[in-house]
């Protein structure tokens, strides 16, 4: 007696391998990321050297509230992107001295990347047998955020280390002279006429 023919047997290779794909390994990811690190190299681009922040020889005492607030306002125009690193800088050494903030905060990160942000549109949120559309996963997404900045400290961490880099930079900006003082001094120091350095002036 011969042996009953064998069946075909369909294999999920295709769909395993699909589902397998890990879902943040995407095209809209990959975009982001280039549209980040372009952004952040054109923003860079525009800092100022450290040396000129630091200059030691650019400081002098405001003599009022009035000129303080007028130089903290020309110097953020001026290093602006300086400013901005330092806050960053001090947000993040605040971070790595709190690791439990940090992984907490990493691991929302990465919900809302998984989770909302980066997921392909074909694959719903499945959560202990339970399907989530778009509109519950955002509003779950949004709960836990409030959860975590507003009720726990990880929120009272990064207002005071904001609030360290912010005094750093208004304390800098209203001890230095802003640019266009200092090419003012510089100006009639070396008889450079004052059109020209009205016109300069007006670029600050």
């Amino acid at each position: 007696m011969s042996a009953p023919p064998t069946l075909p047997q369909s294999t999920n290779t295709a769909a395993a391998g699909a589902a397998s794909q890990p879902p943040i390994a995407t095209p809209a990811f990959r975009s982001f990321i280039s549209r980040l690190s372009s952004s952040l190299r054109q923003g860079f681009s525009q800092r100022r050297p450290w040396t000129e922040l630091a200059d030691r020889s650019s400081f002098s005492k405001p003599e009022s509230l009035t000129e303080a607030y007028s130089r903290i306002r020309k110097n953020f125009n001026y290093f602006r992107v300086n400013y901005v690193t330092l806050i960053v800088f001090a947000l993040a050494v605040s971070l790595i001295t709190h690791p439990f903030s940090l992984l907490v905060l990493l691991g929302l990160l990465a919900s809302w990347c998984f989770l909302y942000l980066f997921r392909p549109a074909d694959q719903p949120v499945i959560l202990y047998g339970r399907t989530f559309n778009d509109k519950e996963t955002l509003g779950l997404l949004t709960a836990l955020t409030i959860f975590v900045v507003f009720l726990t400290s990880v929120g009272s961490l990064l207002i005071s280390a904001s609030m360290v880099g912010l005094a750093i930079v208004c304390a800098h900006g209203a001890f230095r002279m802003p640019w266009c003082c200092i090419m003012v001094t510089w100006g009639k120091n070396r008889n450079v006429p004052d059109s020209f350095l009205t016109c300069e002036l007006h670029r600050v």
